[in-house]
């Protein structure tokens, strides 16, 4: 009876705690603008199923994503057997789902080949990661400070939890044999590991199959707790982030309503600009600046896809400024807006991987009431390093799109600051006074073909 009390109490202050630390990372990510994602449901239907359950874009780099694609198969498959280790904890049961007959001997089978399959990803995982990394992708100044560390604890916790689900499975089934009972379920692997084991006590046996029924499922709760933390917290995120990605074609820049209301007055006299919204005392609100100075000038969806990135790094392994020297990184665009909205708003972490220290990208900020994420964490010139090619948001594979930042940061400098470069304001200057970038009078925009007109006359 004290087993399941104690399972209960563990349970409750598990997921109490995560819940605690999804509250506050979804209050950081409502702190946006309200953006309309309703709609279109069969294409984000479709697209969360290639993208965040296919694995669609992994697949560009075929080893890494066969090894993720073993991880990610075994984290859905096994999890299976976590809601029967829940109900016997609860109640104190033993392998309740033995009911099914054989499709309980397929998923115990299942199990144990992914398990062994995990071990052997998680493997080739810490060698890529500590012995022959891509460097450019796995290191950079806008890291977390225990990226390698932060890897290597994931998995960790994955062989452990993988160990103490077979040990466990092998001391039961040896506990089993010397009960004369039959054990429901197909066990190919742990089968094999039971011959090991001691068969002389009952209660050794009873220990180690508790020990690891104990150690697995605390792991689980563990990495649960840990991921809000970690750059692993995709495992949840990337699913959202998927179906409310942007629709539209890539490279399509939004426009900026309120201008867009003054464009069509201008041009058709008749047009009638929609009055100002009204706050709830009915006196007209505060007119929104245009682009984004700080976190609550975005919208949640950009906010929503900080809380996404699995700081893989592709996004600026592919970005043609980064490669050229340039001090533009998307994963930094990313990962600033979700240091920057924890520290203005709520900070959700256990653990705190972006503490400041020798190597950090940013200095401590001690003006938290004037800081903003513009200049105070992304500069004017990485935002006009960007080309933007979409290069970055083609290679996220959870449909992350720093392009949207990026472009929405550049708009501030240039409509609210004036700050835009100088090669800029001459084209607009040029597009004011000549109706074109260049510099050319509207009248001699033609000259090219009298010009050439006379070339061909005395070539005749």
């Amino acid at each position: 009876m004290l087993q399941p009390i104690l399972f209960a109490l563990l349970l409750l202050a598990a997921f109490g705690l995560f819940t605690w630390q999804v509250r506050k990372i979804r209050a950081n990510i409502l702190v946006g603008r309200d953006r309309d994602m309703s709609g279109h449901f069969s294409e984000r239907f479709n697209k969360t199923l290639l993208v965040a359950f296919g694995q669609q874009k992994m697949f560009k780099r075929l080893t890494p994503a066969l090894l993720h694609l073993v991880v990610y198969v075994s984290f859905l498959v096994i999890n299976v057997e976590v809601i029967e280790i829940i109900i016997d904890g609860l109640f104190g049961t033993h392998r309740v789902l033995r009911f099914l007959g054989p499709v309980y001997d397929v998923m115990m089978a299942t199990n144990e080949l992914l398990a062994v399959l995990v071990i052997v990803a998680v493997a080739a995982f810490w060698w890529r990661r500590n012995h022959n990394p891509p460097v450019r992708r796995f290191t950079g100044p806008e890291l977390r400070m225990w990226p390698k560390l932060d890897a290597n604890i994931i998995l960790y916790i994955e062989v452990a939890l993988m160990v103490a689900l077979l040990f466990m499975n092998a001391a039961d089934i040896r506990l089993h044999e010397l009960r004369r009972e039959e054990l429901p379920g197909t066990f190919p692997v742990s089968r094999f590991l039971a011959g090991l084991l001691p068969a002389g006590s009952e209660t050794a046996l009873e220990v180690l199959e508790r020990t690891g029924w104990w150690i697995h499922i605390i792991g689980i709760l563990l990495f649960l707790n840990y991921l809000p933390s970690s750059k692993h917290f995709h495992i949840i995120m990337a699913f959202p982030n998927v179906w409310y990605s942007r629709l539209v074609p890539q490279g399509q820049f939004s426009n900026v309503e309120s201008i867009t209301h003054e464009v069509k007055a201008m041009m058709d006299p008749s047009y009638e600009v929609p009055a100002p919204p009204v706050g709830p005392d009915g006196s007209a609100l505060a007119p929104t600046p245009f682009g984004v100075k700080d976190v609550e000038d975005l919208a949640w969806t950009n906010l929503m896809q900080a809380y996404s990135c699995t700081e893989c790094g592709r996004c600026t392994s592919v970005c043609p400024a980064n490669l050229t020297g340039k001090l533009l990184s998307p994963r930094k665009i990313i990962m600033d807006t979700r240091d920057r909205v924890e520290e203005k708003y709520n900070s959700p972490l256990i653990f705190h991987p972006n503490v400041y220290g020798e190597e950090a990208k940013h200095e401590p900020i001690t003006d938290l009431a004037n800081a903003t994420l513009l200049r105070g964490k992304v500069t004017p010139e990485e935002l006009w390093a960007c080309t933007t090619c979409n290069a970055c948001v083609e290679s996220c594979p959870v449909n992350i799109n720093p392009l949207e930042s990026i472009v929405e940061m550049r708009r501030f400098l240039v409509l609210e600051e004036s700050a835009a470069p100088n090669s800029l304001n001459i084209m607009f200057s040029n597009i004011e006074n000549n109706g074109a970038p260049w510099a050319f009078s509207p009248s001699d925009r033609l000259n090219w073909a009298d010009d050439l007109y006379v070339a061909e006359k005395a070539t005749v």
